[in-house]
């Protein structure tokens, strides 16, 4: 089969490697789309890899076009996406039912072959079946989809709150649309681009707020009449963003940091006495699973795609390339200003 395979850093190659084998108890699966993940870009342009050569790609959907002996819940032709996790299931963190905490996992993508390429072959229990209304590029959005909702399910998330996005990037768009789903008595997402503020709005977001413009705190404090937001999430992995969410957070408030920062953060005293005095509860995010593996998570995150409640309108879509030129595709991130929207590779 044909795959875009990292060799070294900034060297993508698209060309033939062995195809995988369906096991016992495997699913092959026909790759139609494949998501670039921001975590996959260090990958190629960091020497970020586990080891070379290797196939990225853990966002993914496609037709199931084999399956193995032992396989009950999957049939050929349907459509699907994957958890890409490959816990152990054994040790103590598993078997507490927090796959994303085992030690000694594996994952799709970066550590074992990933979905850039035209076939996969991945464990039946992490095969989620789409209604076959969900298109495969809004089933490869699904992973990044259950990266928000576990955010908003570790954050203790209730309706009826004031509730802030912070970065209003796909995780962004993903954790707004869930936070109104579930219910918000106002919902403000926060960036500095203003066409991603206005694509917030348009997924429902009560108000958006520039944090470049003059006085933007002030604005903020006016939608709380100066309480503050009962629900925060930090989904930009910037340390401004990471800040600001101690300035905007409620007494009592739930703050929860799903983004990955890259950079060294540093709280002065005072920033710290802010989570003192005001006694809220600051929680991480790590990728996106629950018991029964691979969570609800992933099964509402299904649910809500053939429903049509959870949107992946045009504008979250950056860039539709050929998997043939994925080389290509990660030059995109070299562009000081980032990318604007998901990267999907398209296999032809």
């Amino acid at each position: 089969m044909k795959a875009a395979v990292v060799y070294a850093n900034e060297d993508v190659r698209y060309e033939e490697i062995p195809e995988p084998v369906t096991e016992p108890g495997s699913v092959k699966i026909k790759i139609a789309v494949s998501g670039i993940c921001g975590s996959d870009v260090p990958r190629v342009l960091h020497n970020g890899v586990h080891f070379y050569p290797i196939v990225l790609g853990h966002e993914f959907a496609g037709e199931v076009v084999e399956i193995g002996e032992q396989v009950t819940g999957v049939k050929i032709g349907d459509h699907v996406t994957g958890a890409p996790l490959l816990p152990c299931m054994k040790c103590q963190d598993c078997q507490s039912g927090n796959y994303a905490l085992c030690r000694h996992y594996s994952f799709i993508g970066s550590r074992q072959q990933g979905s850039n390429a035209q076939y996969l072959v991945i464990p039946e229990k992490n095969v989620i079946v789409l209604d076959q209304e969900v298109s495969y590029e809004k089933g490869a959005m699904v992973e990044p989809a259950t990266v928000a909702l576990h955010g908003i399910m570790l954050n203790e998330y209730k309706g009826g709150g004031y509730v802030a996005v912070l970065g209003a990037g796909t995780i962004g768009m993903f954790t707004l649309q869930w936070a109104k789903l579930f219910g918000s008595k106002k919902l403000v997402v926060f960036d500095i681009n203003e066409e991603r503020l206005a694509l917030a709005k348009k997924l429902g977001a009560d108000e958006v707020i520039n944090t470049k413009s003059e006085g933007f705190l002030e604005q903020a404090k006016e939608v709380t009449e100066g309480a503050g937001f009962d629900y925060v999430f930090e989904t930009a992995g910037a340390a401004p963003t990471m800040y600001l969410a101690f300035e905007l957070a409620a007494n009592k408030a739930k703050v929860c940091f799903i983004g990955t920062p890259h950079v060294d953060l540093t709280f002065t005293p005072k920033m710290w006495e802010n989570m003192n005095r005001k006694e809220f509860q600051l929680t991480g995010s790590w990728m996106s699973y629950s018991a029964p593996f691979p969570g609800k998570e992933w099964t509402l995150a299904a649910h809500y795609f053939a429903t049509g409640q959870l949107q992946v309108p045009e504008e979250m879509i950056a860039h539709r390339i050929p998997m043939s030129q994925a080389q290509e595709a990660f030059e995109y991130y070299k562009n000081p200003g980032g990318v604007a929207g998901k990267i999907l590779l398209v296999n032809e």
